[in-house]
């Protein structure tokens, strides 16, 4: 890689790298322009590249193969480079999982964005969040065979282990002096790509629980309730705003128990059943 070049695998969004590569091929060659890239890579529109970067255009198979050229990109970082074309331009979650996964795939890309990885798979793995609080419970035992065991579904001794590697490695774990393990309350910062993604995986696994818990668990040891109503649009920001505060009250409650042995998952889902009106003044 040219010195001047920006490191491709220190990215994750490729219109960024774009931007960055853009701005340094400008210091680096006072003769660099939209114009001197888009004949490099054998377009006639000479604002194409402008257009990428903006958002406004996305890149086929044939573009990227077009702009890796241009760029003058290597086997890997070529490889690497389409990978990230196909996180950006993915058009569901599955599409969207599948080409993350390539993405940090790349052993380069690993150790740069390394938090990246380690909290997509905290939120990815819905037993991740769930370990973390079983260390709370005043019977916890740090075995990943007993670990695995207590979950529901049960998971394999090594899936424990290695979350518990990440657990620590993002500070949601930490260790007192005597080396036992408790709760950390770490500040994780991560791309916006990577947050939504890891979040919508982490809410649609958990409504699977839930879902599986009506058949898994008896009626005693849970509690399944819905409401379908009817309202105002004007409602929709009391309602959410009743459904944080409950959720806060209850959150406060689990804390105050000092001999917790069971953890818990509560959802909450608030959602449309049929088309929500505009509202007129948006459409202004």
């Amino acid at each position: 890689m040219s010195d001047w070049k920006p490191d491709i695998f220190e990215y994750l969004d490729y219109r960024d790298y774009l931007k960055d590569y853009y701005d340094a091929a400008k210091v680096h060659n006072s003769a660099f322009s939209y114009r001197y890239f888009s004949r490099r890579a054998g377009y006639s529109s000479p604002n194409f590249l402008k257009l990428v970067m903006d958002g406004q255009r996305n890149l086929s198979n044939d573009s990227i193969d077009r702009f890796a050229k241009a760029l003058k990109l290597t086997g890997s970082e070529h490889r690497f480079f389409r990978a990230l074309v196909h996180f950006d331009q993915a058009d569901t979650a599955a599409k969207k999982n599948q080409a993350f996964e390539d993405v940090a795939a790349s052993r380069r890309f690993r150790k740069a964005r390394r938090l990246d990885r380690a909290f997509f798979d905290y939120l990815s793995h819905w037993y991740y969040p769930a370990i973390r609080e079983m260390v709370a419970r005043a019977d916890f035992v740090e075995d990943p065979d007993w670990i695995a065991s207590q979950l529901l579904p049960p998971i394999k001794a090594a899936q424990a282990e290695e979350c518990l590697e990440v657990l620590l490695e993002l500070g949601l774990l930490q260790r007192d002096d005597d080396g036992a393990l408790h709760r950390g309350e770490a500040s994780v910062t991560t791309g916006h790509e990577v947050r939504s993604l890891a979040i919508g995986n982490y809410h649609r696994q958990m409504m699977e629980r839930a879902s599986e818990s009506i058949e898994l668990v008896h009626r005693d040891h849970r509690d399944i309730s819905a409401l379908t109503v009817c309202i105002s649009p004007e409602r929709i920001a009391e309602f959410k705003d009743r459904i944080h505060a409950f959720r806060e009250t209850l959150l406060d409650l689990g804390d105050r128990d000092d001999q917790p042995t069971c953890v818990y998952q509560l959802n909450f889902q608030f959602f449309p059943l049929n088309e929500v009106p505009s509202d007129p003044d948006d459409e202004a």
